[in-house]
């Protein structure tokens, strides 16, 4: 029977929850294993400093894999970087479960990014194949239902899995979710690549696609923006487990559930642009969500400064704040594929690699500044926010007549 519903209103959800489970191998592998490092610390004989690293060495791993894999998508299909990056992630995973030192976890956890990111680079432009502008931004939206579920039910799964087995068992397990979404893969994804794409890619080095895509000053504002929101959550997942359970004395069990409940607000916020989208362009949506993220992240700032209500005033906070990415995060992709299409993958890879970066950047520099209290996170949180507005104000959001 044939479907009565005009094609822009019916989901792929088939596609949706493939492509959305391939883009969960950075919040799986990040989120999971959170409640376990002071266990790894432990059992490797690591310093705090060491634990953290193996953090900071994903994150690093995520942002240069990118890089990789975007223009290899543009010149050689969608399908085959997809399968290599997750054999290497596999293969990562298996050498992590079995590392015997901090230094031999940190090397295992920066190739295993290396791998993971290949599937949400090459994601990303296979939903700009397929896909027009708003569409793009709803289809990412969507994905975000799928991707969100993995940081409100991984730290959760990784306490389970400390309290069972050990830290180990985390790893283990991630090897497994690989294979799974490879064999899914495998079987079901199609080839999405236009002969556009292919014709473009052959035609230039991948340094000659960077280079012609950095001097479009809206892509770059759509990269900045979304990178510096996206800093927000980087500076939020490595903070989170020092102000949660050592600033604020939550317990670890307890720890999951609070960090469960901001990455709901995220799922929420990714949902209601889906149907802001209906009414609204992706640019008209950011440019009203960027005006509240900042109006939040003073806010943040003032109680965190001022101290006043502590975590009863800091997490709500902290709530809305992270909700912003929700609606930030896929019109920022979208608006910046829509650019130049037959550079998907290279887009993509330069709007990932740069959250990744940057976001990386921020959560080194809230760590760095770290003195006990919420201070830190919220100051690094409220200039990235503002730079994030700036960057919407004057590059990337089209000038009105």
């Amino acid at each position: 029977m044939t479907d009565p519903r005009p094609a822009e209103d019916r989901t792929p959800w088939g596609l949706v929850i493939l492509l959305g489970s391939l883009t969960a191998f950075a919040p799986m592998s990040i989120d999971m294993y959170l409640p376990s490092l002071p266990a790894i610390g432990v059992a490797l004989g690591a310093s705090a400093s060491q634990t953290q690293a193996t953090v900071a060495a994903f994150f690093a791993g995520m942002a240069i894999g990118q890089f990789i894999y975007g223009p290899a998508s543009d010149r050689f299909g969608r399908r085959a970087p997809i399968m290599v990056g997750i054999a290497i992630f596999i293969a990562a995973s298996i050498v992590c479960a079995l590392a015997t030192s901090p230094e031999m976890l940190i090397g295992a956890r920066f190739v295993q990014a290396l791998g993971g990111c290949a599937g949400g680079v090459v994601s990303r432009a296979i939903v700009r194949d397929q896909f027009n502008h708003t569409e793009t931004a709803r289809m990412l939206s969507l994905m975000m239902l799928i991707m969100g579920l993995a940081p409100i039910l991984a730290p959760l799964l990784g306490g389970v899995l400390l309290a069972l087995g050990g830290w180990r068992w985390n790893f283990w397990v991630l090897a497994l979710f690989g294979l799974a979404c490879g064999a899914a893969a495998f079987f079901r994804l199609k080839e999405s690549r236009s002969d556009e794409t292919a014709a473009q890619a052959a035609s230039e080095n991948p340094f000659q696609a960077y280079l012609a895509l950095l001097r479009q000053p809206r892509l770059v504002g759509y990269a900045v923006a979304g990178s510096l929101n996206g800093a927000t959550l980087f500076t939020y997942i490595s903070a989170s487990p020092e102000l949660l359970m050592g600033t604020y004395g939550i317990s670890p069990s307890a720890f999951g559930w609070v960090f469960g409940l901001n990455a709901a607000a995220v799922i929420g916020a990714s949902q209601l642009n889906r149907y802001a989208l209906k009414r609204r362009t992706p640019d008209e949506v950011l440019a009203r969500a960027s005006v509240v993220a900042v109006t939040g992240a003073l806010a943040l700032a003032a109680a965190a400064v001022t101290g006043f209500g502590e975590r009863w005033s800091v997490l709500p906070l902290l709530f809305v704040l992270l909700g912003s990415y929700g609606f930030m995060a896929g019109n920022t992709v979208a608006g910046a594929l829509n650019i130049d299409p037959k550079r998907a993958g290279s887009i993509s890879a330069l709007t990932g690699g740069a959250s990744f970066g940057v976001g990386a950047l921020a959560a080194s520099l809230a760590g760095a500044l770290h003195d006990g209290t919420p201070r830190p996170m919220a100051l690094v949180m409220l200039a990235a926010l503002v730079g994030s507005a700036l960057a919407l104000r004057f590059l990337a959001l089209p000038k009105k007549a």
